[in-house]
């Protein structure tokens, strides 16, 4: 009995903790690309290369960050990365120049690079392989329940003034280090001894240990050049979306708001057809079948693709909406099948490092694509860059089909 209920607290810790972080960070991310655009008035390019700047913090800090999970505490990472994150979101808003911007992706990028990995890991430990799949399913319901509150409270907020999302989302966010210090046991985290920390040879081990996995797995030499295409694809798409829809269609009057309400309620509904697709996949596929699961992405990346190009041809807002909501529903319930399928794979003493190792091959992906991508937006059009965006996600579908083919059971 009181090991259920141990769990249970377990498990109620990492969705509280995904649900805060998601509300919080939506508050400032549903208007931040507006308040890029509009308030500091970036271009297209300009966009992109903010963008970069963060990825390459991501780049740079990953897997120091990651390997510090494994030695040290996964808590204490997250605990670092959410002070971090919430800083990095109020020096933007509360400076808005293209200075100010780029100094703030170097903090809050720095910040996320801590959280990254450490989170998942930690939960992984915590619940074991088995139920780590059903638990990640049930953190994205929650994060995507957090997002939808967040939308809304961003709205409000920003029809008063569009710097407040940012500033009062980062001092939220920030706060969540009390949640994690009061919610997040590490029962299960045997850190390196006192004599070999802070030692350049522990973190170089654990480095190798990691990449010689990737390195004869297949499996994970797969997932590493998904995460890089799907990594280019999303720095391409994510920048672009918001001014292409600005400078080409006209916003429907929503009397008394402000046009910037409208991002809150794509969002939202966004939000909504998301929670029900990831309950909808929760109940259809079975997380430890590698094939079911590589058969589902590849599914989801084919709907993905389709709904990015579409978007970017529609010829009107309410086709372009729709079209936008259908790419990214989809896009949102893929991440916790690819992190499913993706824990398969994994030893558990490096664990974290290797969930880092993989967001930093998405970064690179980012820091590739994201520039190529902001320069067709800028010289040729922001359709032509999305277009690419989209078209960037056609050979991981063959990488899916690869992989479903040549994997044992």
């Amino acid at each position: 009995m009181g090991k259920k209920m141990g769990k249970d607290k377990i498990l109620n810790g990492y969705l509280g903790l995904r649900f805060f972080s998601s509300l919080f960070f939506w508050a400032f991310a549903t208007v931040n690309l507006v308040y890029q655009a509009t308030v500091v008035g970036l271009n297209p390019l300009q966009l992109v290369l903010v963008g970069t700047l963060l990825e390459f913090c991501a780049f740079v800090f990953e897997i120091p960050t990651g390997i510090v999970a494994d030695l040290y505490s996964r808590k204490l990472s997250v605990i670092i990365g959410v002070v971090l994150v919430g800083l990095g979101f109020m020096f933007e808003g509360l400076n808005p120049t293209f200075a100010g911007v780029l100094i703030a992706q170097v903090i809050w990028g720095i910040g996320y690079t801590f959280i990254s990995g450490a989170r998942e890991a930690w939960i992984a430990d915590e619940v074991g392989e088995t139920a780590a799949g059903d638990v990640f399913m049930k953190g994205q319901q929650a994060d995507l329940a957090g997002r939808f509150i967040g939308i809304a409270a961003s709205m409000i907020l920003a029809n008063i003034d569009i710097r407040l999302p940012l500033v009062i989302g980062g001092a939220m966010f920030a706060a969540q280090s009390f949640f994690v210090a009061m919610f997040m046991p590490e029962n299960n985290f045997t850190p390196t001894p006192a004599p070999k920390r802070e030692t350049f040879r522990s973190m170089k081990r654990v480095f190798t240990e990691g990449a010689q996995l990737a390195r004869h797995n297949r499996i994970l030499i797969v997932i590493a050049v998904v995460g890089i295409l799907f990594g280019a694809f999303s720095e391409g798409f994510d920048r672009l979306w918001t001014p292409y829809m600005l400078q080409i269609f006209t916003f429907p009057e929503i009397s008394g708001f402000k046009p910037v309400v409208w991002f809150g309620i794509i969002g939202m509904i966004e939000a909504i057809l998301s929670i029900v697709l990831v309950g909808m996949i929760k109940r259809k596929i079975d997380f430890s079948n590698h094939r079911a699961a590589a058969a589902a992405l590849m599914v989801m990346n084919s709907i993905l693709m389709v709904g990015v190009i579409g978007f970017a041809v529609a010829q009107n807002f309410t086709a372009a909406v729709l079209l936008y909501w259908m790419a990214m529903s989809f896009r949102w319930a893929r991440e916790p099948v690819y992190v499913a399928w993706t824990n398969q794979n994994i030893a558990p003493k490096i664990r974290a490092t290797m969930f880092s190792m993989i967001s930093q091959v998405d970064a690179v992906g980012q820091l590739i694509g994201g520039p190529i991508i902001g320069a067709i937006a800028l010289f040729i059009s922001i359709k032509a860059g999305i277009i690419v965006a989209g078209l960037i996600l056609v050979p991981i579908f063959f990488l899916y089909i690869y992989t479903i083919k040549n994997h044992k059971v």
